[in-house]
């Protein structure tokens, strides 16, 4: 239960610097959507570049997750995809 609310407040977190920097205009809960899909993209490229010792795929930390969020809304502005 706790990771739960872990994912949803480093979601918060990340989502809403990402919306800064980009600054893009979100709800509540698009920022915190945004930033647990950034934690997962961030997650999975970390992934790739940093092997971890027991194999398994885990969700990436503040940073990652923000770069994450960042890299989706560029993608986002690049292909005109607006975001309620």
């Amino acid at each position: 239960m706790f990771h739960i609310l872990w994912y949803i407040l480093i979601g918060l977190c990340s989502g809403f610097l990402a919306k800064s920097v980009m600054h893009e205009h979100l709800t509540m809960f698009w920022t915190i959507v945004l930033g647990i899909v950034g934690s997962l993209l961030g997650g999975g490229i970390s992934h790739m570049i940093f092997r971890s010792k027991n194999e398994r795929y885990h969700p990436a930390g503040l940073i990652f997750s923000t770069l994450g969020a960042i890299l989706i809304l560029f993608i986002c502005f690049k292909l005109k995809i607006h975001l309620p």
